[in-house]
């Protein structure tokens, strides 16, 4: 009985399950660069880290995570993940634009397989009418995808970390 009900649900949400029982997305995420060799790199703003802290609290997780960088500042972004001052002053620091040079640029910097990166307005103060507390931009970088997502949550800050962070690996587990 339960395996038919399982059946139904699975056909019905499809790629929106990641795992079963115990797994987390984390774990999950870990498994699939484990088994495709591939390694990540992450370069975080709005969510302080708290990715490449989930990222890492998975044994085994040195095997494919080479480093992840909390770049808070425009002048961080810019001298160290090489974010092109124009895209700052013409998209902000949240954007799609930013978030995808923000993928490259630690792509390049930890030579790795996967870059991933992290920007939005975790609030509660920040946000303007055009760019609302809640807005987020994921991006992800590989040598043959650029792929980049706007997302809008609310809650807390705590909460759109959380959230911010959970995307950021599902977009992950989706591409590689």
């Amino acid at each position: 009985e339960i395996g038919r009900i399982e059946k139904k649900i699975h056909s019905r949400l499809k790629d929106s399950i990641f795992g079963y029982d115990d797994d987390t997305l984390e774990s999950v995420v870990g498994s699939l660069l484990r088994k495709s060799k591939r390694t990540i790199a992450i370069a975080e703003s709005c969510t302080g880290g708290l990715t490449s802290h989930r990222i890492t609290n998975v044994s085994g997780s040195s095997d494919y995570f080479l480093m992840g960088l909390v770049a808070y500042s425009n002048t961080i972004k810019e001298r160290v993940l090489c974010v092109s001052p124009k895209s700052l002053r013409s998209h902000g620091a949240v954007s799609r634009k930013v978030a995808i040079e923000m993928a490259q640029g630690i792509k390049a910097l930890a030579n790795a397989d996967v870059g991933l990166a992290i920007t939005g307005i975790a609030g509660p103060s920040g946000g303007t009418k055009s760019k609302p507390v809640g807005l987020v931009y994921i991006a992800i970088v590989t040598n043959k995808k650029n792929i980049a997502q706007e997302l809008r949550f609310r809650g807390l800050r705590e909460h759109i970390k959380w959230q911010s962070s959970q995307a950021a690996l599902d977009l992950v587990r989706k591409n590689i």
